[in-house]
Order: structure tokens, then sequence, then C-alpha cells
């Protein structure tokens, strides 16, 4: 007879009661594929394998081997994978290593002969996390925001709105990954390679302020079901400022041209130089309408391809 007087687990001190030393900081990748539920199941076994090893592949071939020999908490999700590296390597790993990842995805998806695509959304975060060597290393707040940025609107939508023979990796950064390794001048990648976003998902109450990421984007970025009303707005309204200095500079400013569709929303009304593009996008299997008012945090109302100028 087993013995039920088993002493139970110790708990897990309560927060606040008395000052401890934080754990080491740690960068955070996590990957996860799109529409990986999609595949027969005797597929799932496959792209589970082919996930880590493209992601070594890709490390390596970024001349970034050591941040994958020295991944720390590694773990697979069966449809992505997440581990934890030296944060000081967060400048090389967004980029050159995702714009790596995304010419080894390109060459896989290639010789796979449409069997099966892995396109991938990835979500970088740094943080305080246990890293102790233990079996339950790695948990903590800056993971479950690292998952809860991949699971985001923005960044799904973002990838879902894209060429699937152009665009392979979609990537998110938090607001800290950011600041420390873009804003600040470490990473070679110019600031205006990220668009600013208000991170949701989904039935779960979360909302951050994000930064994705395309290195190789297709279709447009700028998508008021992806990005928010107010984001395009924004970047709206620096065209429009930079269409009236080339008026005050005696310049003519360029319109382009742009096709319209809008299989299930409304056309917008104004006054626009050029044509007018309007689709909805399908995200995760639903096609998403309804109207644009005010600032919108992730995939609502219709989207507008093309620039909308309208006369001021």
């Amino acid at each position: 007879m087993s013995d039920l007087r088993q002493p139970l687990p110790e708990a897990t001190a309560q927060p606040n009661l008395q000052s401890r030393r934080l754990p080491p900081y740690r960068g955070i990748v996590a990957v996860d594929a799109k529409d990986f539920t999609g595949y027969a199941a005797v597929q799932h076994g496959e792209i589970s394998r082919a996930i880590p090893q493209l992601l070594q592949t890709s490390f390596a071939r970024a001349g970034l081997s050591d941040v994958w020999e020295d991944r720390r908490f590694p773990d697979s999700t069966g449809d992505g994978y997440v581990f934890g590296f030296d944060p000081g390597a967060m400048p090389f790993v967004i980029h050159p290593w995702l714009h790596t990842l995304q010419d080894v995805l390109t060459e896989f998806n290639v010789h796979s002969a449409g069997a099966v695509r892995i396109r991938l959304r990835v979500s970088l975060h740094i943080g305080p996390l246990p890293d102790s060597g233990e079996e339950f290393d790695g948990n903590g707040t800056p993971r479950n925001d690292t998952h809860r940025l991949l699971d985001s609107r923005p960044v799904k939508a973002m990838l879902a709105a894209s060429s699937e023979n152009i665009t392979q990796v979609a990537a998110i950064l938090s607001d800290r990954c950011y600041q420390d390794a873009v804003a600040s001048g470490y990473t070679g990648r110019h600031t205006d390679h990220f668009i600013e976003v208000p991170a949701t998902v989904e039935g779960k109450r979360f909302e951050q302020r994000a930064w994705l990421y395309v290195p190789v984007p297709s279709g447009r970025l700028y998508d008021r079901k992806i990005l928010g009303a107010r984001v395009v707005d924004d970047q709206e309204a620096r065209r429009a400022q930079q269409e009236d200095t080339q008026r005050g500079n005696g310049q003519r400013p360029s319109y382009r041209t742009v096709t319209s569709r809008a299989d299930r929303g409304n056309i917008n009304h104004g006054t626009v130089h050029g044509g007018q593009s309007v689709r909805n996008v399908d995200v995760a299997g639903d096609y998403v309408g309804g109207n644009k008012s005010g600032t919108v945090h992730g995939n609502q109302g219709d989207t507008v391809h093309g620039d909308k100028n309208e006369s001021r």
C-alpha cells in the first residue's frame, strides 16, 4: 500500500513580502507556424521536427551558431519553439537572423514542392527569468508575454495578409526589446523598418505596445485591420506633412493609382487622388468586416490597399 502521507511540495513564496535578487535577464525568442492545424495530423510530426532544424540552420547561416548552441530552457510547442539566450545578442537576432530565417524558409518551401509550407510568426522579448538549470526554468511574466505577443492580432494578420510566395516571416518585438536593441541604435536596421502596433489577443486580457518587423514585406503594410486606425492615421498624417512641404518647395506631390476591391466590405467615400482598393483579410479562417471609427485594436473594418490622399 502506498504511503498517502507524502509531503506536499513547498509553496511558492508570496510576492512583496521580502526583497530578493532578480533572476538573470534573458532574451526570449518564440516561433509559431502559420496554419499548423490546417495540415493533416500525419504531417504534424514532420512540421514539429522541421522547425528546430530550420532554426538551427538559420542561426548558423547568420553567423550566430553560439546563440543556438547556448540556448536556455528550450521547448518545443508542437507548432513552434521557444528558448532563452544572452540578451546581448538581441540586436543580431533582430538583424541579420530574421532576414536569414526568411531566406531559409523560402528555400525550404521551394524544395518542399507545396507538400508542406512553413511560414513563421516570431516574437522577441527581454526580461528576468529563472535560469539555474532546473527543469522548470524559464517560466515567468516575460515568457508569458512573449507567447501573448506571438498570438496577438497584428502579427497574425500581417502574415495572413501577405503573399505566401514572398513573405515567410513576420516578427513582433516587445517594446522593451525595441527600445533596448533598436531605438538605441544597436541593431543594423533603421527604426523606419519597424511599425508600432497595439498588440491584443482575442479572449485574453492583454494589450501592450509592440513593434512589427517584416524582413521581406508584400502587400500593404499600413492596413487598418492590422495596425488599427490610429496607427494608420498617424502614417497618413506624416505623408500629408511631407506633401505640404513639397508644395511649399514648389514641387508637385506624387499620387499613385491603386486598384479597389470590396468583396465583403464597404468602399470608403471621399475625394481620392488615383484609384482606391478595399478588401477584407482572412485571419484564422474568418473574414473581418465592420466600421472604422476611432482607434481600432486588432482587425476591424475594411482594408485600404494603396495610398489614400484626401484633398486638403
